[in-house]
């Protein structure tokens, strides 16, 4: 070891050693004592299911299954080629921005990749064009996600036109989810 070198590390010493002179920081071995886990390290502070006051966990196993390769390659292909109306939608629902819920798009659940879903209140949201209307094959899509707990919104594309209301509406759903 170089000369002058300490083989103990910086933070191996007490944790008074960065406080100025004379001043000690007396709850140390009582927080250290009652801590449960180490605090996570930046970036990794992430909500597990079940923790703090957010929305519950979900309530199904089967929202974890998993997903055929090609589900997720069509999911991916969905992703890099989303249309005007999903970008705008998904700028107003990324990153926890409304109520602090998780959003995913174009997510594979079961055989169908949803347009955005959210598993802590088990919402899947729809837009939909003009070829969506009166779809019989969206009413049996609808019907499989639902037998799998899932409520379902679907929002026309123009709706986006008024995007405080479509806001609106995702937000009541999402409430009315996680009361029931």
């Amino acid at each position: 070891m170089p000369e002058g070198w300490s083989d103990r590390s910086p933070s191996s010493g007490p944790s008074d050693h960065l406080l100025p002179q004379g001043e000690k920081d007396e709850g140390h071995a009582e927080r250290a004592a009652n801590a449960g886990s180490p605090s996570p390290l930046v970036g990794e502070g992430a909500r597990r299911a079940g923790e703090g006051g957010g929305p519950p966990a979900p309530r199904h196993e089967e929202t974890h299954q998993p997903v055929s390769p090609r589900l997720r390659g069509i999911a991916r292909k969905l992703r890099r080629n989303s249309t005007e109306a999903e970008k705008l939608l998904w700028e107003l629902l990324r990153n926890r921005r409304l109520a602090a819920f998780k959003f995913r798009r174009q997510v594979p659940i079961g055989q169908f990749v949803t347009d955005f879903a959210c598993f802590d209140a088990m919402l899947i949201i729809e837009l939909d064009g003009s070829q969506h209307f009166e779809s019989q094959r969206d009413a049996a899509r609808d019907d499989e996600l639902r037998r799998r707990g899932f409520h379902i919104l679907r929002i026309w594309n123009n709706d986006l036109a008024a995007p405080d209301i479509v806001l609106d509406a995702i937000w009541h759903a999402l409430h009315r989810s996680t009361l029931q």
